[in-house]
């Protein structure tokens, strides 16, 4: 059994169900069934995609690029997304590290082939809307189908996915995530959304990131449910499909969540589909949070990270949501624990590294050994992440483990100081690194980007922040920004911060 028997199912028990719907056009389980059926037959058949070979894409979400993840899954080959926000040498970093066989390409993003050509002969091309001139088109390929797409060979302890993480220094390591991995994490999702064939999921986030694939995405393919796709995020779109077509599931990001917030339209959006938003990917401000609270939406939190394909904590709809700041109990199908540096579990409200053992979690750095022993060990993901359990076993997240900031021998975690300062009215976003000091070791500083129409001050920063936090982890400076370095899920990366603030200094 592979990944696509789970489409195969429904296409036999609901034929005409909704499946996808993108761009006005809706597509039956038995019509997605079809179409990754016949890609399966046509990579196979054209290219000679085998079990284990890597096929690329570079491209906007669209109901192909799911087509692709599973006819991957009925060959027993390996999906490569790509994260388009890239600069052309990091993807091509990325096809070179994989050793894609295939590329599928979006127009857009054409602008990599001549460096492909140069540096990756041997890699074909795939148009997904376009006919390049040193490949064919998606549509062209399908006419190539011939056998029958299967390999006899495959089965759910299969790698499916290579997902490349930007990591904090060096180059991005790639996360191999089973078949299996997605199967169990789809289960959990079921658990923390009260999932069935019933529901209708919007997905806005990119498919490039384990989020937007596989919070609510695969999860509502395997249980039948529709999902409608947007190739790409905008408050506008967002709003109106959440009116027009009445989802009852999205997962959104905190970048996500104040842009829709703050439309104009937000106030007058019928909200009343949906049962539930999911949030993540980093430590979510509390005012975010109520505001949809607010509209009478439940806000679920998840934790996890790529290499937990993502979900490894998580609260649950009808569960408790009134512990503030609380990412949840460990899913359903996995073990979370808080450790200490040698890996000895730590007692409750105690402060450690989050780490996650589960069939979930990933099961190698692509080609990277040294890196895949360093954080895995003895089946425990060491994530990187310091947070604590409470006597309940309710997770909090504090930071990165590479974040924290010591001064003077006392911790700091930059998203609890970055927390209390997005709760200041004339503060947009901000990002809190350390500096090196020569009393302190490292002193904390801010960079705000000041909300539109207010004047911040510096002085009335520091004011509200020392009536919440102790002294110390105040920031010494406040730096005023248009922008911060951040990640295609808005996520403000401070290792490029702190590499900007010593250029400046």
């Amino acid at each position: 059994m592979d990944l696509s028997d789970l489409i195969a199912r429904h296409a036999a028990f609901s034929p005409h169900k909704p499946a996808l719907i993108f761009e006005g056009e809706v597509f039956s389980y038995r019509a997605f069934f079809e179409r990754i059926e016949t890609t399966a037959r046509a990579l196979a058949a054209e290219f000679g995609v085998r079990r284990g070979d890597r096929v690329a894409i570079l491209s906007l979400n669209r109901p192909d690029y799911l087509v692709l993840l599973y006819a991957c899954a009925r060959l027993g080959a390996i999906l490569v997304p790509l994260n388009w926000r890239l600069a052309a040498a990091e993807q091509m970093f990325i096809l070179s590290d994989a050793a894609a066989k295939v590329l599928l390409l979006e127009q857009a993003f054409d602008g990599i082939l001549p460096s492909l050509a140069n540096e990756l002969p041997d890699t074909r091309v795939v148009g997904l809307d376009f006919s390049p001139a040193q490949g064919v088109s998606f549509d062209t390929m399908l006419t190539m189908a011939t056998g029958d797409g299967r390999n006899p060979h495959v089965e759910l302890s299969c790698p499916l996915l290579i997902v490349y993480t930007s990591g904090t220094t060096g180059r991005p390591k790639g996360a191999v995530l089973r078949q299996e991995a997605l199967l169990w994490n789809g289960v959990m999702s079921q658990h923390m959304h009260g999932l069935t064939s019933e529901d209708h999921v919007l997905t806005v986030l990119p498919f490039f990131h384990v989020g937007g694939l596989n919070i609510q995405t695969t999860p509502a393919l395997h249980h039948g449910a529709t999902v409608t796709i947007l190739s790409r995020f905008t408050p506008d779109a967002a709003l109106t499909t959440i009116a027009r077509d009445r989802p009852t599931l999205t997962v959104l990001v905190p970048a996500t969540i104040q842009a829709i917030t703050d439309h104009p339209d937000w106030a007058a959006t019928d909200l009343s589909s949906l049962k539930a938003i999911s949030t993540g990917s980093q430590i979510v401000p509390p005012h975010l949070i109520e505001r949809f609270v607010s509209r009478g939406v439940p806000v679920l939190q998840v934790y996890g990270s790529t290499e937990t394909c993502p979900i490894a904590v998580y609260t649950r709809l009808g569960g408790d949501l009134s512990r503030n700041g609380s990412t949840g109990l460990p899913g359903l199908y996995c073990e979370a624990v808080v450790v200490d540096d040698t890996g000895v579990e730590l007692p409750p409200d105690m402060p450690g590294e989050i780490a996650v053992r589960g069939p979930n979690v990933f099961f190698e750095y692509w080609g990277n050994e040294a890196a895949t022993r360093e954080v895995l060990r003895e089946g425990w993901f060491r994530t990187g992440d310091i947070g604590r359990r409470d006597a309940d076993g309710y997770f909090f997240v504090h930071d990165r483990k590479k974040n924290m900031i010591i001064s003077g021998g006392e911790n700091i975690y930059p998203a609890e100081v970055e927390r209390v300062l997005l709760e200041h009215p004339d503060v947009a976003d901000c990002g809190v690194i350390g500096r090196p000091d020569p009393r302190w070791d490292e002193v904390p500083v801010a960079y705000v980007i000041p909300r539109a129409g207010c004047r911040a001050d510096a002085e009335a920063l520091k004011a509200h922040l020392l009536a919440q936090l102790a002294r110390f982890k105040v920031p010494r400076e406040f730096v005023f920004v248009e922008d911060l370095p951040r990640t295609a899920l808005g996520k403000v990366q401070h290792f490029k911060l702190k590499e900007i603030a010593g250029e400046n200094q």
